[in-house]
């Protein structure tokens, strides 16, 4: 029986939607709308590396973060708390490792894209939303460098894309909204190459361990949503 809150079927993604070229200055942008959740990703582009990158390399990089009305209640600026939130800086930290999975740092020379996502409004899934709607801000801001003669090729040697999975009731479900989060037993993020290759797993017995099948299932329902979600990204792409 479907007794998901929208109706889907339990390996159903939400309707997902992305709008590129979203705003007007950054090398790359787009918005990712996921249900209910909705992110701004942009990328920009420096013409240096970092020191710690080896010479002739550069470097991809992401900032994340949650405007105050992003959730039911208004949450504090991290500029307000004089820090960055511990769960922001895990999230960019997985947003950055992510992105950098996708890029051949020696065709890209010495320069740094850092990849702002911002969530405008959040119904679960944010950090995964932020990897795929990141990676269309990196390819767009990419291809500009392309055409405008600063690279010579196009340096993304695959792609990358992100959703989340859990265990809810004792039933394990694709694509989790806020009110199936927050209960979820089991909650594990999948961040899946072109190749079907994993970057990363994140998985957390919230409120129970789980078994090694349990993980393997929740992986494949990532895997089959992945597929999904790659199509809609070169759908943006024009690919």
């Amino acid at each position: 029986m479907n007794n998901r809150i929208d109706g889907r079927a339990f390996d159903e993604l939400r309707p997902m939607k992305i709008t590129t070229d979203f705003v007007k200055f950054a090398e790359g942008s787009c918005l990712i709308e996921c249900g209910d959740t909705k992110v701004l990703c942009c990328a920009s582009v420096e013409d240096k590396a970092p020191p710690h990158v080896p010479e002739g390399t550069g470097w991809v990089t992401a900032e994340y973060s949650m405007l105050p009305r992003a959730n039911r209640e208004r949450s504090k600026r991290d500029v307000a708390k004089l820090k960055l939130s511990p769960r922001s800086a895990e999230i960019q930290r997985l947003i950055g490792r992510s992105l950098r999975a996708a890029v051949d740092m020696t065709k890209l020379g010495e320069r740094t894209i850092t990849i702002d996502c911002d969530v405008l409004q959040g119904d679960g899934g944010t950090r995964t939303a932020s990897v795929t709607g990141g990676f269309v801000a990196l390819s767009l801001a990419l291809e500009k460098l392309v055409r405008d003669g600063v690279l010579s090729e196009m340096p993304i040697k695959t792609c990358v894309a992100a959703v989340s999975a859990g265990i809810v009731d004792d039933r394990p479900l694709l694509d989790l909204c806020y009110a199936e989060d927050s209960r979820a037993q089991v909650d594990l993020n999948c961040v899946v190459t072109g190749e079907g290759e994993l970057v990363e797993i994140q998985g957390t017995g919230e409120g129970r361990p789980f078994t090694v099948e349990e993980q393997q299932t929740l992986v494949e329902l990532c895997w089959k949503g992945i597929r999904e979600i790659q199509a809609i990204q070169r759908a943006a792409l024009g690919g």
